[in-house]
């Protein structure tokens, strides 16, 4: 990784805004102004607040990572990457276990939402979610091989379909990278500072591990948002960056 500024460090920090209601999430954005990372809103937020806290945080000038993991028939997928374009989103993302019809319909309805003028949202792909250790895949998911070779095949496949990027763990970045080609985005959640609770992730690195391997966007919940002070440990990840 070239040398960053801990502005571009920032922008590449993806804070995951898991709260059950838009006033929990007001709070830490509170603590959190002026520091220009992206948000991330998940399925937890998003159902309770809505689309119209997504709006709100794009007029209040965020980026905004939305995480609700399109997976469904082509057709609805189509109409969800629309409505959620129409939001102004910055990223968001489908599951590559979809298959590619349905990746390819979400990168149609992201060309019908778009309105004149507007930026073209990252759309990615989701691989093998973090938690998923090697004998959930085999014994529970019912996939054959390693983790990675599960995470490359997927990466592979959104790829051709047209996405711009995987939702990976850290562990794997370097292989996609290799596969896909450098400009292929890399979302890399399972992120734990050093002596940060583990929690429920299975495959993780400390960010600048994660940022070392070549990745494009780090994903930290807990350790930011769960601190006595996130403004305070979100400093000290940049610090750890830079």
């Amino acid at each position: 990784m070239s040398v960053l500024t801990r502005t571009e460090i920032a922008g590449r920090i993806m804070v995951a805004l898991d709260y059950a209601n838009a006033e929990h999430a007001e709070g830490l954005l509170k603590q959190l102004e002026g520091i220009p990372c992206f948000v991330k809103v998940g399925m937890q937020l998003f159902y309770a607040a809505g689309p119209s806290f997504v709006a709100s945080l794009k007029e209040r000038g965020y980026k905004v990572f939305l995480d609700v993991k399109m997976h469904d028939i082509p057709n609805t997928v189509k109409g969800g990457a629309e409505s959620v374009t129409r939001l102004g989103v910055d990223v968001f993302n489908v599951h590559a276990a979809g298959g590619k019809h349905m990746m390819e319909a979400a990168l149609e309805g992201v060309d019908k939402g778009l309105a004149p003028g507007r930026t073209r949202p990252i759309v990615i792909g989701v691989t093998q979610l973090t938690s998923t250790s090697q004998a959930v895949l085999n014994e529970e998911i019912g996939l054959a091989g390693t983790t990675e070779q599960a995470v490359i095949r997927y990466a592979r496949l959104a790829h051709a379909a047209g996405l711009q990027g995987v939702v990976a763990s850290p562990l794997e970045v370097t292989a996609i990278k290799s596969a896909c080609g450098d400009a292929f985005v890399t979302v890399t959640p399972g992120i734990r500072p050093a002596g940060a609770d583990v929690g429920d992730q299975s495959r993780i690195m400390t960010p600048a591990e994660a940022f070392a391997q070549g990745t494009d966007y780090v994903v930290i919940g807990r350790p930011i948002t769960g601190a006595a002070d996130p403004r305070a440990a979100i400093e000290a990840i940049i610090d750890s960056i830079a």
